[in-house]
């Protein structure tokens, strides 16, 4: 029987574009995410990624 492949095949950059904080700024509901998390303390506000 032939292996399917698994639901979650990761791309960095795709991630970034769809739940960055660029893309969070750009929405007010997104918005409120960045301020909820600031207001939390969280170190990481939105997914980040730094090159390849």
């Amino acid at each position: 029987m032939p292996q399917t492949k698994r639901v979650w095949q990761p791309k960095k950059r795709k991630r970034v574009k769809k739940h960055g904080f660029r893309k969070r700024m750009k929405t007010s509901g997104g918005k409120n995410v960045i301020k909820r998390r600031m207001a939390k303390g969280r170190k990481k506000l939105a997914v980040s990624y730094k090159g390849k």
